[in-house]
């Protein structure tokens, strides 16, 4: 027969000392650790819905600062469209009207690219110390204190540290005899922009005038090909010249791009599809900070179909407050005369869930009866860098994401709230601890005493027993 007495029973008095001690320990930290359990998984539900949030609306900042591009305005209200986009490209503001022009590219504005004389020896081959000075167009933009043991490209080096904003950089060719020449070469073009360069103490290889270069000869320097020219277009048969292969003021509302000789025709007509796809991105765009920000807020129901799921930030203030601020941007007019409102374009919110529809019959109409393709852009980039819907809604968007703005604040505090939470789990962990190491030794030593009074009261029974043994004999 097994023994009655388990380990955890005390031999003494017979009780589960074990179990008693896990029951009463149980008993005292259940509802601490029931808080703390509670309030780590509510702090970490928040937290993911703070990191959603504002991921949610770092992608719609990302998508309005795409949408106001201005060197790609995504709402003009025409489109220019080259027939032979090889030559020339063409781009499009809110002043250009409908029409087609003739280009040809007569030539292409070029830069300059020079070379200094030859160096028998190879790049890594130290040069004479000195100052050597870069100018372009008659100016001087860069001197270069070349040291004492400097190779070739150690000043190349210098070069390119120093002119990584004037345009102009320098390498080194070496050609099949060994002799190497450095060649600078600048990203500005037309007539004028030669460089040149001069030399004091240092080698005057390194010297490079307005000549042309005769790389037959080791000791010429100067000019690599022809000088660099203006550009020239002819529009409609008039002709423009440009520094650059860029023509922003030849025609109003349009930008030519010259990409190589030969002639195109642009045509402008109005941008009915661009329009609608970029306001439909902004929508789309839109309504996913709105869903996200339903999905954290509205609650869901349990398992008798009530309402009592809480989300991660429902009852929350913060989401409530920046639903309101987007809102308020949406309905406002902007600057604009004949567009100021989003519904003008058929652009309208939904009472269900605030979310934003858009109607593309509505939009074809606002284009084509009421010729608005051309306002749309100014209702979204404004007049100024302030007014545009863009801009308002980034300016309310901001205090929420900006380092140190709200939702960052708000992440610190759930943060700190977090490790306090972890801090109580250890110093719960070490009470619990105690507690049972001293309940199990108060019981054990009751255990002992008891059995202790056991064994007296064995003795005294057995005494008595032998005593009314002797008296019956």
């Amino acid at each position: 027969m097994a023994s009655p007495i388990s380990t955890s029973t005390g031999l003494g008095s017979g009780l589960a000392i074990s179990e008693i001690v896990t029951s009463l320990v149980d008993a005292d930290k259940y509802a601490k650790e029931t808080q703390i359990t509670k309030q780590t998984s509510l702090t970490t539900t928040k937290l993911s819905g703070v990191s959603s949030l504002k991921s949610a609306l770092d992608a719609f900042q990302t998508a309005m600062t795409n949408l106001g591009k201005t060197d790609a305005p995504a709402f003009n209200g025409y489109s220019a469209t080259s027939s032979a986009t090889s030559f020339v490209t063409a781009t499009t503001t809110n002043t250009a009207v409908a029409g087609s022009y003739a280009v040809n590219v007569i030539d292409l504005a070029t830069s300059s690219n020079v070379a200094s004389a030859a160096f028998d020896a190879t790049a890594a081959s130290a040069i004479p110390s000195g100052k050597l000075t870069l100018s372009q167009n008659g100016t001087t933009d860069t001197v270069i204190d070349i040291a004492e043991g400097s190779t070739l490209q150690a000043v190349r080096d210098q070069i390119n540290a120093k002119t990584s904003t004037s345009g102009i950089s320098a390498n080194i060719v070496t050609d099949s005899t060994g002799s190497s020449r450095m060649v600078l070469s600048s990203t500005k073009t037309g007539a004028g922009s030669e460089i040149t360069t001069s030399v004091t103490g240092a080698t005057s290889a390194l010297a490079i005038g307005t000549g042309a270069l005769d790389a037959t000869s080791s000791t010429s320097s100067g000019r690599i090909g022809a000088a660099p020219v203006d550009g020239k277009i002819s529009v409609a048969g008039l002709t423009v010249t440009s520094s650059t292969n860029t023509y922003d003021k030849a025609v109003t509302g349009l930008s030519f791009t010259a990409v190589a000789k030969g002639e195109s025709t642009i045509t402008v007509a109005s941008n009915t599809d661009g329009l609608k796809t970029s306001l439909q991105t902004f929508v789309d765009a839109y309504n996913t900070v709105v869903k996200t920000i339903n999905s954290l807020t509205k609650a869901t129901a349990d398992s008798n179909g009530d309402l009592t799921v809480s989300a991660a930030m429902t009852g929350d203030s913060l989401p409530r407050n920046l639903l309101a601020s987007l809102r308020d941007v949406l309905v406002t007019p902007g600057p604009g005369s004949k567009l100021s409102t989003l519904s003008q374009l058929g652009i309208g919110t939904a009472q269900s869930d605030g979310t934003l529809s858009f109607d593309s019959a509505k939009f074809t109409k606002a284009m084509n009866d009421k010729s608005l393709g051309g306002q749309v852009q100014e209702m979204f980039s404004g007049t100024n860098t302030e007014n545009g819907l863009l801009a308002r809604m980034n300016k309310a968007i901001n205090p929420y994401t900006e380092t140190g703005g709200i939702l960052d604040k708000r992440t610190t505090s759930l943060n700190t709230t977090s490790a306090s939470l972890v801090k109580q789990k250890e110093a719960l962990d070490l009470y619990v601890k105690n507690l049972t190491s001293t309940l199990t030794a108060k019981y054990n030593a009751m255990d002992l005493l008891v059995g202790q009074m056991k064994s007296t009261l064995s003795s005294i029974t057995s005494y008595f027993d032998t005593l009314n043994a002797q008296a019956s004999s």
